[in-house]
Order: structure tokens, then sequence, then C-alpha cells
């Protein structure tokens, strides 16, 4: 059964290759269906694999596979890849709890996503590129999350950054789609050298690059910074990914995209590719308590920052998109804490509710012909009950209110937080509160009150038809992800202690796990608090949004405007970047470059000109000329002679 692992990646490629070559000739939905067929057949090799897993020793969960799996890290690999010096990377699979727990959100989420898409996407004059780039993302995302070493991961890691790239700027002919796609890439980068410079750091001291081989000689790391300096970098590389202070302003430009592309993407699987890797190398990160104190710091602030910001936003997708931000805060904020399982806890948990949320966002939007302002909207449970009931699902998961996932996922981190340090916890339930408050105002502003679709808009655009429901090939994936919105968190209840993901997921974190030792009492109380904030919020935004969608007094333009962090960028880099190259382009392109291409011009020029003087057309110009030649050379060679 564990043979099935190299088709969760395989069949992907499959597809992407079969609609590269095949995709235009068959069409429109046919490109769709056979996108959302090989990722079926993907999550159908994890759900065998999985199985296959299950059935080892709890100890030996741990396989290198290739051609077959064995325990440990002495799997045959695919192929030698690349062979230098000391460096040796063979291709093959790491399969662990940890990364099949990602194989099986993935691949589910992503077919869901595909079969929402050939609906959403119907009509695009791209039809079939966009499935082409789909797949080759859930390529890209199993192969990082499948990888036996950090280069492979780095491959994987790369790959669905370009694959971002061109999703978020799919739709090209608009300029703020091309920018944001330009803005999406050139952040990553700067994770991405992050990501490099970690793997230069830890080659030169254990002399490999496999993860199990880097465990094993992590005590070469310890010393003179070395392991703090490879994990900071690690996570330098997280932040760009994963969307966190100071590299989160690229995501909520990223909902330029297809609204598919960012419940994929920008929810369920890229976002969070930066977490898994920090859980990934945990053994190093438990040998730098530093630098997890920095982890933990700003996974807490930008949970704080984002959730306060998403409470101003009027575009329902961009207040979404910085309700992820401020999730892998949290998820974030679990990994520096050490409450390893927590974080892929709220991160199974999130893929299911913010992928729903994402993908009934894009029903609203696709049903109002593409209208994202929230204000324009209002009463639209009585017109679209489908998304309204699914979507109320996972506004009640998301705003953890009890017993919906997001309260016992998000409850954990706490819990875990308050028993390391009370001020990071103080400020997790604080942005507990902001986030009930502002999924409340974004359902009760969609969803509720009078209709003000119907109306005409402040700036004189006249009322949007009446909204319709989507097809079923788009309600459909709503109903199951609305499902595990609900009863995602059964998978880790505190009081079950069998066949809880804390208990699949223990051989891989060991006694790396922070141990949270509060009394059942400090427990219920801290659950008790987790639901009375959650609650609280919600009646907050139900008591002020209901009714009405116009609230400036909420809505300042310090929140509006992100904290003013994108015009602080311009200002610090982008104002004295365009100086600079404007400064280059007078002095160092004008005088410098171009001016030696001209003397350089003018030097050719004027020897012309000067030879030209010589060709009079005289012959005994020409004569003269022979004999005074001659008698240079003749006086030159007696010369010598005198002198020898």
């Amino acid at each position: 059964m564990l043979d099935a692992a190299f088709l969760m990646p395989l069949l992907p490629l499959v597809g992407f290759v079969v609609l590269v070559f095949f995709g235009r000739r068959v069409g429109e939905p046919v490109a769709g269906w056979i996108g959302t067929a090989t990722v079926a057949g993907s999550f159908v090799a994890a759900c065998v694999t999985l199985v296959g897993l299950a059935d080892q020793p709890s100890g030996a969960r741990t396989l290198t596979c290739s051609d077959t799996c064995a325990p440990g890290a002495s799997g045959h690999a695919f192929f030698d890849w690349i062979s230098v010096g000391g460096l040796h990377v063979k291709l093959a699979i790491l399969l662990d709890p940890l990364s099949m727990t990602m194989c099986m959100f993935v691949t589910g989420v992503s077919m869901l996503i595909h079969l929402y898409s050939i609906g959403y996407m119907k009509g695009d004059r791209d039809f079939t590129k966009f499935f082409v780039y789909m797949n080759a993302f859930v390529f890209s995302m199993l192969v990082l999350v499948m990888a036996n070493d950090l280069l492979v991961t780095f491959v994987g890691w790369e790959g669905v950054g370009v694959c971002s790239y061109w999703l978020i700027a799919f739709w090209f002919q608009r300029d703020s789609a091309a920018s944001a796609g330009k803005k999406a890439f050139i952040y990553n980068r700067i994770g991405d050298a992050g990501f490099l410079l970690a793997m230069f750091l830890i080659f030169s001291k254990t002399g490999t690059l496999t993860y199990l081989g880097v465990f094993a000689h992590r005590h070469l790391l310890v010393g003179g910074g070395t392991v703090t300096a490879a994990v900071l970098l690690l996570f330098l590389a997280a932040t760009g990914k994963s969307a966190q202070i100071p590299l989160f302003n690229w995501l909520p430009d990223a909902m330029e995209g297809p609204t598919p592309v960012s419940a994929l993407i920008h929810a369920a699987t890229m976002v969070t590719a930066g977490v898994y890797l920090l859980c990934r190398v945990s053994p190093l990160l438990a040998l730098s308590p530093d630098a997890m104190w920095v982890i933990a710091a700003i996974g807490g602030a930008t949970a704080f920052v984002a959730a306060t910001i998403a409470c101003a936003q009027q575009d329902i997708k961009k207040a979404l998109a910085f309700s992820t931000i401020s999730q892998i805060g949290y998820m974030v904020l679990a990994v520096g804490s050490g409450a390893y399982v927590a974080a892929i806890f709220l991160m199974v948990c999130h893929a299911f509710y913010k992928g729903l949320l994402f993908l009934g966002s894009g029903s609203v939007i696709h049903g109002m012909e593409t209208e994202q302002d929230m204000k324009r909207m209002g009463g639209l449970r009585r017109v679209m009950p489908w998304t309204y009931a699914t979507f109320l699902t996972a506004w009640l998961a998301l705003a953890a209110i009890p017993p919906f996932s997001g309260f016992w996922a998000k409850g954990d981190i706490l819990t875990n937080v308050y028993a390391k340090t009370l001020v990071l916890y103080a400020l997790g339930l604080l942005t507990a509160f902001f986030t009930s408050y502002y999924m409340s105002r974004i359902f009760f502003l969609t969803f509720t009150g009078r209709e003000r679709w119907a109306e005409e808009a402040p700036d004189g655009r006249p009322p949007h038809r009446r909204p319709h429901e989507p097809s079923w090939v788009m309600r459909a994936p709503l109903v199951v992800l609305s499902f595990f919105a609900l009863f995602a968190g059964t998978v880790d209840l505190p009081w079950v202690h069998v066949g809880t993901l804390a208990q699949w997921l223990g051989p891989v974190f060991g006694s790396r796990l922070f141990a949270a030792h509060e009394s059942v009492g400090e427990q219920v109380g801290l659950a008790v608090a987790d639901g009375v904030v959650a609650v609280v919020a919600a009646y907050v935004a139900w008591v002020l949004w209901r009714r009405s969608a116009d609230r400036p007094a909420l809505e300042p333009t310090f929140l509006q405007r992100v904290w003013y962090w994108d015009a602080f960028y311009d200002t610090l880099i982008g104002r004295p970047g365009q100086a600079i190259a404007r400064a280059c382009a007078v002095v160092v392109d004008g005088r410098l470059l171009d001016g030696a291409v001209n003397w350089t011009g003018r030097l050719v020029q004027s020897i012309g000109s000067g030879t030209r003087r010589i060709q009079t057309g005289f012959v005994r110009n020409y004569v003269v000329g022979i004999v005074v030649g001659m008698a240079a050379v003749l006086a030159f060679m007696l010369s010598r002679t005198w002198w020898s």
C-alpha cells in the first residue's frame, strides 16, 4: 500500500503534461475534468498510503521511499540527482505522519477546489491554461511536503512560488493583477534567499541536506550561534511564503487572482508551507530557545496586526486575506511555543474552513457579477440559501464559536501559549476577540440586513441584478467543506487520548513538544475564556453591523491602509530605490556607459577623417609616401646594425 505514495505527485504531473499538449484540443470543460480527475486520483493514492503507514508500528512510521519503502534513511532513491564533491542529493520521498497529514489535506482540498473551478472559470478564454497552472501547483506542493531533503524541498518551494505568480497574475490584462503577481514574486524571493543561505550553512557544518542526516548530526551546528542563524534564516523563508511580518504585504494584493486560486494557494496550501517547514526542522528549533522566542513574538504580532486590519476592509476577499495572515500568525506562534501539534491541528482545520470561506465568497462574487464590495451586498441569505448555510458554518468555525472546529484548534494553541508566556497569551486572546468580530462583520454585511445590491450605489453605480446560486459543480465542494469545517475539531479533542492527531504526530516531534501541565480546572477555565471572548465579539458585531453598513468611526484610514505598512516600505525602499535608479540612469547609463560608447564612436570618426586626408588621388603623393616609408625602414635597419 505504501507503493501508492509515488502516485501522489505523479498523477498531478501527468495531468499537467496532458493538459499542456492536449488541453486546447479537448477544450472546456473536458480539460477541467482531466485536471480534477488526476488530483482526485492523487487523493485516493494518499488515502491508500495513509492506511499503509498507519499499519506500521508507531516507532517505524518514518520511511524513506523510492521503489520500495524502508525504515530510516537507507531506502533506495529514484535516482542520484546531484553528485558534486561532498554534495550527494538523491531524489526520494520521506513519509512520516507529518508529511502524510499534509498530503491528505493538500490533495483533498485541492480536489474540491479543482471541481469548483470547472464552474467558476466557465467561459474564461484561458480555461485550459488555468488547470495547467493548478495541476503544476499541486505537483509542486506535494514535492515540497514529501521531499527527503532540504534541496528537493526547495525545488517544490520554488515551484509553488512560480505557480502562484502565474495564478495571481492570471488575468494579466488588468494592471492590478500583473502588479500583484510581481509583488508576490519579489516578496517570496526575499524569503527564498534565507532558505538558500540556511542550506549553505547547514551543509557546511553537517555535510548533508537530508532531513534525517541533518537531525542525526545536529550537534555539529551547536556553538557560535550557528544553529540560531540557520533557524532564523529558515524562518525568514517562512515569513515570505507564509506572509508574516515583515513580508506579509503581498498576500492581500494576491486576491487579484481568480477566487479558486485564493482558496487553494492563499488559504489551504501554499501559505502553510512555511509553518510546515518550521515543524519539519523542529529538532533544530529545539536547539535554539532564543530563535523560538523570536518566532513566537513575530507570529503573535502578525496575528494581532492582521486581525485589526481585517476589521476595516470592505473588499470581501481582502478581509479574508488578512484573516489568513492572522491565522497563520497563530500557527507560527504555536511553533515558537513548541506546540507543533497544535500548529498542525489549526493548519488542518484552517484548510477546511478558510477554503470554504473563499469558495463561498467566490459564489457571492459569481452570483453578483464580480462585485466584491461588502457594502454593495446585504440580504443574500434570502437569494443564496446554499451559500449562506455553508458560509455560516465556516464563519462560526473561524470565529472559534463552540463547538465548531476552530474553537478546539485555536484553544489548543492558546492553552500552550498560556503555559509558556502570559504576555503572548493575552495578545492571542485579544486577537481572538478581533477574529470573531471581523468574521461576524463579514457575515452580517454580506448576508443580513437590507438588500443593498438592489439599490443605487452612493457613487452612482446602478443596482445589481438579482444574485443567483452557482451550479451544482460549485455547490458540492461547499457542502463537503462545511462538513469538515464543523467536525474537523474531533481529530484532537482534549479529553480523548487514543486515535488523535496528537498521538499520530507524537513520534515525529517526540520530546521536543512543549509540555503544558495545567490542571483540569485551568484547562476548563481557559476553554471558557476562549468561548466567551468569541461569543461576546460576535454579539458586538451583531449589534453594530446587522442593520448598518456605514460606520466610518469603526473603519479608520489607519486600518484601511494596512497600518501604513505599504507606505512605509514605499518611503523606506521604493522612493529611494527609484531615486537611485534615476541617478544611475543619468550618471552610470547616460554619462559613463553611453559616454564611453559615444567617445569610442567619435574616436573612430576622427581617425577615419584623418586617414581620409591621405587619400589625395595624386600618384606623386603616393610615390613620395612609398619613398619616405622605405627610407624609414632602411634607417631603422641601419640603426640596429650600428647599435649591435
